[in-house]
């Protein structure tokens, strides 16, 4: 009797397991998937409805230019990535129809985050202002979300998200997301109180400020000055962030005037330093940059939060040595630092030195207590030993990285050639029937060439599994 006791007592925590993983948590924000994928098939079908339109099929070219223009925006409109508080998820019409047939397989629990990368493309210049689109790319347990910017959805996915994940998951520019992006009104409010000068004022100004010199020396400040260098301080990274980079210079020149000598003040003013070298393709800027983390550095002492964001900034400025010597200072002092072993790796990677990968990355999975971060580590670590192992697998793998760059390199390449093979078919038919046929059939066999390309970069995208040993 005891014993079926036990089986029915473990039936029952076995579906109230089950009902809880059943249950449907409310959503606590989302945003729409990027719409490229959606773009690129209605350019399609809109392509293959001109061409059905010349072979005088044109009941089939309505339905293609309807599927086009109508279906798939509207798709476009209800495919959703969904944070529900512990993970997150695609929605739409078509995940709900998956979620038929394969349950929750899409979803990434907070937990099972391995990496969290953000990118910013500048889309627009100004003067001192600047138009970013951040790109957010969050991998784990071989799934992927790619979370675009786009306004209040994007802000409050990242408000909510990002201060959940652990540290070591997250890269330096979705760190100053985390802790700086911020609506832009409230930074408008801010900056009016703050009395910054306007950006008009600014362009015009001589913004050439010097940081260290004998002049860097602290003198005695209340607390009010010490408290408004500190709100300086954020409003001058919200400014960053949200690539206003002269009043976010500004800012920074008036904390720094308060305390010359803080490290993460220093640090702060260095990355817009290099955002502004970006932004103005300024080498002179990208030199300021370096020497102002180089100062960060020296101001930082030992302190262990702080160095290992230098280091992964020096990477940024393309300055790996002295990414190295102060990783490796890093680890001097604290052997389990996680970044400092994974930006280690990076680096010896950059210098071909296999076996230096290996050891940093056992290293970062021997240190951290995060089981996706150890997934993560011994998984590149084995990886890149069976590189160093295997002669014929580091031949496949070359090769396959060497067919993915030229396969990318044609792809760039039939997508130009199509685009300019329609418009002399657009242009051809007002001048000569058979230009625009010549027009027709080369962006056919362009587009025949991209879309080969865009299955094989998805193919040669994944490693190659190693032979097993028969």
């Amino acid at each position: 009797m005891s014993e079926l006791k036990k089986f029915n007592n473990l039936a029952a925590l076995a579906e109230e397991n089950e009902r809880k993983h059943a249950t449907v948590l409310p959503i606590v924000a989302s945003v729409r998937v990027s719409p490229g994928p959606y773009l690129a098939i209605s350019s399609v079908m809109t392509f293959c409805s001109a061409l059905l339109l010349r072979a005088h099929h044109d009941a089939w070219a309505l339905a293609g230019i309807v599927g086009a223009w109508l279906f798939l925006p509207l798709l476009a409109l209800t495919d959703r990535i969904v944070f529900d508080g512990k993970g997150l998820m695609k929605s739409g019409p078509i995940r709900s129809l998956l979620k038929l047939f394969r349950g929750n397989y899409g979803r990434l629990l907070i937990d099972d985050f391995e990496t969290v990368e953000t990118n910013a493309v500048r889309t627009l210049r100004r003067g001192g202002r600047v138009r970013y689109r951040y790109r957010t790319q969050i991998t784990g347990k071989g799934k992927e979300f790619v979370i675009a910017s786009g306004g209040q959805a994007y802000r409050k996915l990242i408000r909510e998200l990002l201060p959940l994940i652990h540290d070591d998951k997250l890269d330096n520019r979705s760190r100053d997301l985390r802790d700086y992006l911020n609506d832009p009104r409230l930074v408008n409010q801010k900056t009016r109180l703050s009395k910054l000068a306007s950006a008009q004022v600014l362009d015009v100004a001589n913004d050439d400020f010097r940081l260290g010199g004998k002049s860097a020396v602290n003198s005695p400040h209340s607390k009010e000055d010490m408290e408004r260098a500190h709100l300086l301080r954020r409003l001058g990274n919200e400014l960053r962030i949200a690539g206003r980079l002269r009043e976010a210079s500004e800012a920074f020149r008036r904390a720094l005037n308060v305390t010359p000598n803080a490290a993460w003040l220093i640090y702060d003013f260095a990355r817009l330093l290099r955002s502004q070298a970006s932004a103005q393709s300024d080498v002179r800027l990208l030199n300021r940059a370096r020497a102002a983390l180089r100062l960060a550095c020296v101001r930082a002492k030992n302190d262990l939060s702080l160095l290992p964001l230098i280091g992964e900034s020096f990477l940024e400025c393309g300055d790996s040595r002295q990414a190295r010597q102060v990783l490796q200072r890093v680890v001097e002092v604290e052997s389990g630092n996680f970044k400092a072993r994974m930006g280690l790796a990076d680096i010896a990677l950059r210098e071909g030195k296999l076996a230096h990968v290996i050891h940093h990355y056992h290293e970062a999975a021997r240190v951290t207590s995060e089981e996706s971060l150890v997934r993560y580590a011994r998984r590149e670590a084995d990886y890149y030993l069976t590189l160093n192992n295997d002669d014929d697998y580091l031949a496949a793998e070359l090769r396959r990285i060497n067919w993915l760059q030229n396969v990318m390199r044609v792809r760039r390449l039939a997508a130009r050639a199509t685009n300019g093979a329609v418009l002399v078919a657009l242009i051809g038919g007002f001048v000569d029937p058979l230009a625009s046929s010549l027009g027709w059939s080369l962006a056919s066999s362009a587009l025949v060439v991209w879309l080969l390309t865009v299955i094989g970069t998805r193919a040669l995208f994944k490693r190659a599994k190693p032979r097993t040993a028969s």
